[in-house]
């Protein structure tokens, strides 16, 4: 069994303070019985919330690729600069890989 996390222990001990609190509260039990029940009920309850193993979530979906930046009226320049550079790479790639056939 893997030792308790600092944070398993911490949400343990709130939880029997705030639940010992909360019961004699509600109860408002003033006989000392009943006050070692409601304290041993909380240190069960803490107990309980502190060696739960936490519950690991996987990813439902795959991650989504980024979406490209899209061009605008400030970019228009740059744009059509990248465009005309690609498109005349392109037609030097297919005359070279037409010549090779």
């Amino acid at each position: 069994m893997p030792r308790p996390t600092a944070a398993q222990l911490a949400y343990g001990s709130a939880t029997v303070v705030l639940s010992t609190v909360a019961l004699l509260l509600l109860t408002r039990a003033t006989d000392g019985v009943a006050v070692a029940a409601i304290g041993i009920a909380s240190l069960g309850l803490g107990l309980l919330v502190a060696l739960t193993p936490p519950l690991h979530h996987r990813a439902t979906r795959p991650p989504t690729a980024a979406a490209p930046p899209t061009a605008t009226a400030s970019d228009a320049p740059t744009a059509r600069t990248s465009a005309a550079r690609a498109h005349a790479g392109a037609e030097t790639r297919v005359g070279q890989h037409s010549l090779r056939r």
